[in-house]
């Protein structure tokens, strides 16, 4: 009785070709990780500006018209900013008719203004429209939010 004897097994060169792989494998791996973080960071940046300028317009929708031009930013009952037209700031010309503020918080710059539908004070415009802009910059550079609404002067509107 003959016992032949088979010897099985890898040999070197076939586990080291196996840890290539599997290094190729891991390092590509890695680096999708690394720019899926990225783009999830960023999309967190855009999300917050985009509540915040959201915020910010529901914030001017929500005062009585009086107050349109105040902001309580801390939310304690208090105005912390009053909107101007004065060039100054935020506001690109002055007297033009558009109230701009600013804020920056988180990585984010905001930027709201109201402007009326005709010169003169507030109280007199039939509407007004706002707008926000949050910028803030992510790994492909600048970037921003713009959303805007138009709001009615009760005065002008509503039972009669």
């Amino acid at each position: 009785m003959s016992c032949k004897r088979i010897e099985g097994g890898f040999s070197l060169l076939e586990v080291m070709m196996a840890m290539v792989i599997s290094g190729v494998t891991l390092v590509g791996a890695l680096g999708a990780v690394q720019i899926s973080s990225r783009h999830i960071q960023e999309g967190l940046v855009a999300d917050r500006a985009l509540a915040m300028a959201q915020a910010r317009l529901e914030a001017k929708r929500a005062v009585q018209w009086a107050s349109i031009l105040e902001d309580d930013l801390d939310h304690d009952g208090a105005p912390d900013l009053t909107m101007k037209d004065d060039g100054q700031g935020n506001d690109l010309t002055a007297g033009d008719g558009i109230y701009s503020a600013g804020w920056q918080r988180d990585g984010v710059t905001l930027a709201w203004t109201v402007e009326a539908d005709r010169p003169g004070p507030l109280s007199m415009a039939g509407w007004v429209t706002i707008v926000a802009v949050a910028s803030y910059t992510g790994p492909r550079g600048p970037r921003e939010v713009r959303v805007g609404t138009v709001r009615a002067n009760p005065m002008f509107v509503g039972a009669r």
